[in-house]
């Protein structure tokens, strides 16, 4: 394969090598996965969400298999705001050359802003991506990213204090995901990541109880890929910012997919705790898939679907 293929995209005047990025959570602060490969071949990392304060996370057990995906009730677990950029993302820095995307999570709108104003200060933060999954402490435990209203609230207060491009990452979770995108795109977001974990649960059939201490968490893998692609599809159709899309993301073909519904990067989830070289192994086939699909520029297909 002698052609050389363009694998580069960018999002809000971010550039990337090419439009793979491991999602939050299940890559930790990439230094781990350094030990496989060198993970400077990556289009970014979105970084293990970070709250105000340092969260041991749920109770074990919280990972439960399934047969096309797994369930997690890890629980934020993180050091902490201050931690992160004290420690977690100098060690980052020493390894990994390319910009990096922040994920912020909070339980109140206070805590969202805090947070996100601490982070936009740090200069290999290209990208800020604001997870609207957690409950909301002020308001019965409800996810922020379950009501157009309560969306555009921490996306006004996260755009009020900060300089870098704002992403809302959303729950799919809910009734009318692309209402929730556009409250959020009118409220001043640069970027819609989508989708979040939807809700799962299995239970032990010997102790006749949920395997989960917590009895429900977030459902991943392959299994969830169409209804991702489904909601990138709607949002990417309805808005017009940017969208990233994530959800079940497996192979070069997935992703390729993925950028035809509209999203401009694709993040790579579930795949990575089964396979650390997932990403890699990804990147390394999109130049066959494109070959076999004759494209020469990964950005000319971009919502070529819509």
């Amino acid at each position: 394969m002698a052609k050389n293929y363009d694998l580069s995209v960018e999002l809000c005047g971010v550039g990337l090598d090419n439009p793979v990025v491991p999602a939050s959570g299940t890559f930790g602060f990439g230094t781990e996965h350094n030990n496989f490969y060198d993970i400077n071949i990556l289009g970014s990392i979105s970084i293990k969400g970070t709250t105000r304060e340092a969260r041991f996370g749920n109770s074990t057990p919280r990972i439960a298999e399934c047969r096309a995906g797994m369930i997690n009730s890890v629980g934020l677990q993180n050091p902490g705001v201050d931690a992160v950029i004290s420690e977690e993302l100098p060690h980052l820095r020493s390894i990994f050359r390319k910009p990096i995307i922040a994920n912020i999570s909070g339980f109140s709108v206070d805590e969202y802003a805090e947070c996100c104003a601490k982070i936009d200060r740090e200069e290999q933060v290209a990208i800020i991506e604001v997870n609207v999954s957690c409950p909301n402490v002020h308001n019965g435990g409800m996810s922020f990213g379950t009501q157009p209203a309560m969306a555009a609230e921490v996306t006004r207060a996260v755009k009020a204090v900060t300089s870098k491009p704002v992403f809302i990452k959303l729950s799919p979770n809910v009734t009318d995901i692309v209402a929730i995108a556009k409250a959020c795109e009118e409220a001043g977001a640069d970027g819609i990541c989508l989708i979040n974990t939807m809700l799962g649960m299995r239970i032990d059939t010997r102790r006749r109880r949920p395997v989960i201490a917590n009895k429900m968490g977030g459902f991943s893998g392959p299994a969830i890929f169409p209804v991702a692609l489904r909601m990138v599809y709607q949002v990417a159709g309805a808005c017009r910012i940017p969208v990233m899309g994530c959800g079940g993301v497996e192979s070069a073909a997935d992703v390729i997919e993925m950028m035809m519904a509209g999203a401009t990067a694709v993040q790579v989830g579930a795949a990575n705790l089964k396979d650390p070289y997932a990403c890699k192994r990804i990147i390394e086939n999109l130049p066959h898939e494109m070959e076999r699909l004759g494209i020469d520029r990964l950005r000319n297909i971009i919502g070529a679907a819509l």
